[in-house]
Protein backbone atom coordinates (compact mmCIF):
# COMPACT_ATOMS: atom_id res chain seq x y z
CA UNK A 1 0.00 0.00 0.00
CA UNK A 2 2.99 2.29 0.45
CA UNK A 3 3.52 2.54 -3.30
CA UNK A 4 -0.17 3.40 -3.78
CA UNK A 5 0.23 6.34 -1.38
CA UNK A 6 3.33 7.53 -3.22
CA UNK A 7 1.57 7.31 -6.59
CA UNK A 8 -1.41 9.20 -5.16
CA UNK A 9 0.89 11.93 -3.81
CA UNK A 10 2.61 12.21 -7.19
CA UNK A 11 -0.79 12.35 -8.90
CA UNK A 12 -1.81 15.29 -6.71
CA UNK A 13 1.49 17.06 -7.29
CA UNK A 14 1.21 16.70 -11.05
CA UNK A 15 -2.37 17.97 -11.11
CA UNK A 16 -1.34 21.11 -9.23
CA UNK A 17 1.72 21.52 -11.46
CA UNK A 18 -0.38 21.30 -14.62
CA UNK A 19 -2.83 23.87 -13.26
CA UNK A 20 -0.03 26.27 -12.25
CA UNK A 21 1.76 25.86 -15.58
CA UNK A 22 -1.25 27.42 -17.30
CA UNK A 23 -0.39 30.72 -15.60
CA UNK A 24 3.11 30.55 -17.11
CA UNK A 25 1.89 29.65 -20.58
CA UNK A 26 -1.23 31.82 -20.59
CA UNK A 27 -0.63 34.58 -18.01
CA UNK A 28 -3.42 36.89 -19.22
CA UNK A 29 -5.80 34.41 -20.86
CA UNK A 30 -8.97 32.87 -19.42
CA UNK A 31 -8.80 29.07 -19.40
CA UNK A 32 -11.57 26.52 -19.89
CA UNK A 33 -11.87 24.27 -16.83
CA UNK A 34 -15.10 22.64 -17.95
CA UNK A 35 -17.71 22.18 -15.21
CA UNK A 36 -15.54 24.20 -12.82
CA UNK A 37 -16.03 27.28 -15.00
CA UNK A 38 -19.36 27.94 -13.30
CA UNK A 39 -17.54 28.40 -9.98
CA UNK A 40 -15.55 31.31 -11.42
CA UNK A 41 -18.31 32.86 -13.47
CA UNK A 42 -17.31 31.53 -16.87
CA UNK A 43 -19.37 29.90 -19.57
CA UNK A 44 -19.41 26.10 -19.66
CA UNK A 45 -19.24 24.43 -23.06
CA UNK A 46 -18.10 20.86 -22.34
CA UNK A 47 -18.09 19.73 -18.69
CA UNK A 48 -14.97 17.58 -19.05
CA UNK A 49 -13.82 16.37 -22.48
CA UNK A 50 -11.57 18.79 -24.35
CA UNK A 51 -11.06 21.03 -21.33
CA UNK A 52 -8.05 21.88 -19.20
CA UNK A 53 -9.59 19.77 -16.42
CA UNK A 54 -9.50 16.66 -18.60
CA UNK A 55 -5.83 17.35 -19.32
CA UNK A 56 -5.00 18.05 -15.68
CA UNK A 57 -6.56 14.82 -14.42
CA UNK A 58 -5.66 12.56 -17.34
CA UNK A 59 -2.02 13.53 -17.79
CA UNK A 60 -1.33 13.54 -14.05
CA UNK A 61 -2.77 10.05 -13.69
CA UNK A 62 -0.68 8.71 -16.56
CA UNK A 63 2.52 10.41 -15.38
CA UNK A 64 2.10 9.29 -11.77
CA UNK A 65 2.05 5.67 -12.92
CA UNK A 66 4.87 5.93 -15.46
CA UNK A 67 7.07 7.98 -13.10
CA UNK A 68 7.04 5.32 -10.39
CA UNK A 69 7.26 2.45 -12.87
CA UNK A 70 10.27 4.08 -14.51
CA UNK A 71 11.94 4.73 -11.15
CA UNK A 72 11.51 1.08 -10.25
CA UNK A 73 12.93 -0.08 -13.58
CA UNK A 74 15.99 2.16 -13.51
CA UNK A 75 16.62 1.45 -9.82
CA UNK A 76 16.87 -2.25 -10.67
CA UNK A 77 19.12 -1.36 -13.59
CA UNK A 78 21.43 0.68 -11.34
CA UNK A 79 21.31 -1.82 -8.50
CA UNK A 80 20.40 0.97 -6.08
CA UNK A 81 17.60 3.51 -5.60
CA UNK A 82 17.66 5.92 -8.53
CA UNK A 83 18.90 9.39 -7.63
CA UNK A 84 20.08 12.35 -9.65
CA UNK A 85 23.10 12.83 -7.40
CA UNK A 86 24.41 9.31 -7.96
CA UNK A 87 23.09 8.55 -11.45
CA UNK A 88 22.68 11.87 -13.30
CA UNK A 89 22.65 10.54 -16.86
CA UNK A 90 20.32 7.68 -16.01
CA UNK A 91 18.02 10.05 -14.13
CA UNK A 92 17.75 12.36 -17.14
CA UNK A 93 16.91 9.33 -19.30
CA UNK A 94 14.28 8.34 -16.72
CA UNK A 95 12.82 11.84 -16.87
CA UNK A 96 12.43 11.80 -20.65
CA UNK A 97 11.17 8.22 -20.66
CA UNK A 98 8.42 8.51 -18.10
CA UNK A 99 7.18 11.83 -19.47
CA UNK A 100 7.10 10.61 -23.06
CA UNK A 101 5.44 7.29 -22.21
CA UNK A 102 2.96 8.91 -19.83
CA UNK A 103 1.93 11.80 -22.05
CA UNK A 104 1.73 9.53 -25.09
CA UNK A 105 -0.41 7.10 -23.13
CA UNK A 106 -2.78 9.94 -22.29
CA UNK A 107 -2.82 11.11 -25.91
CA UNK A 108 -3.70 7.64 -27.18
CA UNK A 109 -6.40 7.16 -24.54
CA UNK A 110 -7.90 10.57 -25.30
CA UNK A 111 -7.87 9.86 -29.03
CA UNK A 112 -9.73 6.60 -28.42
CA UNK A 113 -12.22 7.76 -25.79
CA UNK A 114 -12.89 11.46 -26.35
CA UNK A 115 -16.40 11.72 -27.88
CA UNK A 116 -15.50 15.12 -29.38
CA UNK A 117 -12.99 13.49 -31.75
CA UNK A 118 -14.55 12.04 -34.89
CA UNK A 119 -14.00 8.32 -35.42
CA UNK A 120 -12.18 8.84 -38.71
CA UNK A 121 -9.79 11.31 -37.06
CA UNK A 122 -8.80 9.24 -34.01
CA UNK A 123 -5.68 7.64 -35.49
CA UNK A 124 -4.52 10.96 -36.91
CA UNK A 125 -4.99 12.62 -33.50
CA UNK A 126 -3.07 9.84 -31.77
CA UNK A 127 -0.13 10.08 -34.19
CA UNK A 128 -0.07 13.87 -34.07
CA UNK A 129 -0.16 13.83 -30.28
CA UNK A 130 2.61 11.24 -30.10
CA UNK A 131 4.83 13.46 -32.26
CA UNK A 132 4.09 16.47 -30.06
CA UNK A 133 4.77 14.36 -26.97
CA UNK A 134 8.21 13.39 -28.30
CA UNK A 135 9.11 17.01 -29.04
CA UNK A 136 7.80 18.29 -25.72
CA UNK A 137 9.38 15.56 -23.64
CA UNK A 138 12.81 16.42 -25.00
CA UNK A 139 12.50 19.88 -23.43
CA UNK A 140 12.11 18.46 -19.91
CA UNK A 141 15.77 17.42 -19.61
CA UNK A 142 16.31 20.30 -17.17
CA UNK A 143 13.78 19.08 -14.57
CA UNK A 144 16.30 17.19 -12.39
CA UNK A 145 18.53 20.29 -12.30
CA UNK A 146 15.86 22.59 -10.81
CA UNK A 147 16.18 21.46 -7.18
CA UNK A 148 20.02 21.55 -7.16
CA UNK A 149 19.93 25.03 -8.70
CA UNK A 150 17.38 26.14 -6.10
CA UNK A 151 19.62 24.76 -3.35
CA UNK A 152 22.41 27.08 -4.44
CA UNK A 153 20.08 30.07 -4.38
CA UNK A 154 17.71 29.39 -1.50
CA UNK A 155 19.48 26.66 0.44
CA UNK A 156 19.09 22.88 0.79
CA UNK A 157 15.96 23.14 2.94
CA UNK A 158 14.04 24.88 0.17
CA UNK A 159 15.32 22.44 -2.46
CA UNK A 160 14.43 19.46 -0.27
CA UNK A 161 10.88 20.59 0.37
CA UNK A 162 7.84 19.44 -1.58
CA UNK A 163 7.47 22.90 -3.10
CA UNK A 164 11.08 23.23 -4.24
CA UNK A 165 11.95 19.61 -4.91
CA UNK A 166 8.73 18.36 -6.50
CA UNK A 167 6.15 21.01 -7.39
CA UNK A 168 8.46 23.64 -8.89
CA UNK A 169 10.36 21.24 -11.21
CA UNK A 170 7.11 19.61 -12.32
CA UNK A 171 5.43 22.95 -13.01
CA UNK A 172 8.31 24.18 -15.15
CA UNK A 173 8.49 20.85 -17.00
CA UNK A 174 4.75 20.92 -17.70
CA UNK A 175 5.15 24.41 -19.15
CA UNK A 176 7.86 23.46 -21.61
CA UNK A 177 6.39 20.08 -22.59
CA UNK A 178 2.98 21.59 -23.37
CA UNK A 179 4.31 24.89 -24.64
CA UNK A 180 6.90 23.51 -27.03
CA UNK A 181 5.26 20.20 -27.90
CA UNK A 182 1.84 21.67 -28.64
CA UNK A 183 2.83 25.35 -29.12
CA UNK A 184 0.54 26.14 -26.21
CA UNK A 185 1.53 29.73 -25.39
CA UNK A 186 -0.46 32.95 -25.07
CA UNK A 187 -3.31 33.01 -27.57
CA UNK A 188 -2.01 29.85 -29.24
CA UNK A 189 -3.22 26.39 -28.24
CA UNK A 190 -6.64 27.59 -27.05
CA UNK A 191 -9.80 25.56 -27.57
CA UNK A 192 -12.91 27.11 -29.11
CA UNK A 193 -14.40 28.29 -25.82
CA UNK A 194 -11.08 29.77 -24.70
CA UNK A 195 -10.85 31.69 -27.97
CA UNK A 196 -14.34 33.02 -27.34
CA UNK A 197 -13.55 33.96 -23.72
CA UNK A 198 -10.42 35.80 -24.81
CA UNK A 199 -11.77 37.42 -27.96
CA UNK A 200 -9.45 35.46 -30.24
CA UNK A 201 -10.64 34.74 -33.76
Amino acid sequence: MAIAKEVAKTFGTYMIADYLSNFIQHPTQKMDYGAFNQLIGREVDQPFWGTRTEHIVGVAAALAVTDHASQSFFSRYCGAPLSFAKHPATFVLHTFSFIFVGVTGYVVADSALNPLIKKEERVKEALSGTYSSAIGSCTAWFEPYVAPALAKVAGPAAAGSWLGGSLLPATLAYSTVKGVGWFDWGNEGLNDLEKKLNGVE
